[in-house]
């Protein structure tokens, strides 16, 4: 037994080496002045941080990524929101026609879906502004959202919370408003961290829809790729963080 579980961390130990030593080593290569010939940085430094987070072009460029997802994510929340309750309560029979609609996104690849978008929209005044990207936004959260959101209203027993409410006298969307919304609070901010996550390392649509004409930090960071290797690395590292960030607060909401 414990050899069996000796080889199990040791799977694991290497697994997060492998998946560290990559992180690690550009983390060491975004605070070094010099690295040429020799095994560690010769000299360590700030400046490429000091550069970037005074850089106004990649200030406004992470301003718009996060204005983007904010607004994706409102207007996502206020169309799955009451689509997974009505579905939940009203009308359980659609729940087998949804979970094939959710996966829907996944079969498209989004380079594909961009180039349809393009032809579709060819001339529409949309088209070069992040407004299409919001559209777009909604088809990579919808999964992630969706199912987060029904698995929260499946653990409330929702049926006898919406009878409770009517038998004290509120209307379907009174109760939806003063006793759903209120117990699945935890449920919708777990969705939200995790869409923000997703959408704020999206590239593929915001460089072909948009690209410079609305940069975004991904399309900033393509942008900067023949620029010093030292300041993407930064631009990569404090990229991570923001998500590193936002996953442990979906993790802990989620919990």
């Amino acid at each position: 037994m414990r050899k069996g579980n000796l080889y199990h961390k040791s799977v694991i130990t290497i697994v997060m080496l492998l998946l560290l030593i990559p992180l690690l080593a550009t983390l060491l290569y975004s605070f070094s002045a010099v690295w040429g010939a020799t095994v560690l940085p010769e000299k360590l430094t700030l400046d490429w941080y000091i550069k970037l987070w005074s850089d106004p072009r990649f200030l406004i460029s992470f301003a718009r990524s996060i204005f983007l997802c904010f607004i994706s994510i409102f207007v996502s929340l206020l169309v799955i929101v009451p689509l997974a309750f009505i579905i939940e309560y009203r009308y359980p029979k659609w729940q087998s026609m949804m979970d094939i609609v959710i996966l829907l996104p996944f079969a498209m690849p989004p380079i594909v879906a961009s180039v349809g978008l393009l032809q579709i929209f060819s001339g529409s005044p949309i088209m070069g502004t992040p407004w299409i990207l919001v559209g777009c936004y909604f088809t990579i959260v919808l999964p992630f959202m969706y199912r987060s959101l029904v698995n929260n209203l499946r653990a409330l027993n929702l049926h006898d919370l919406m009878d409770a409410a009517s038998l004290l006298g509120s209307s379907a969307p009174q109760a939806f408003m003063r006793v759903v919304l209120p117990n699945i609070r935890k449920g919708i901010l777990s969705a939200w961290f995790i869409a923000f996550s997703l959408l704020f390392g999206e590239f593929v649509f915001a460089n072909m829809l948009v690209g410079t004409n609305f940069e975004t930090l991904q399309v900033y960071l393509y942008n900067m790729r023949q620029t010093s290797g030292h300041f993407t690395s930064a631009i990569v590292i404090s990229y991570f963080l923001v998500i590193l960030i936002l996953t442990l607060l979906a993790n802990r909401f989620n919990k």
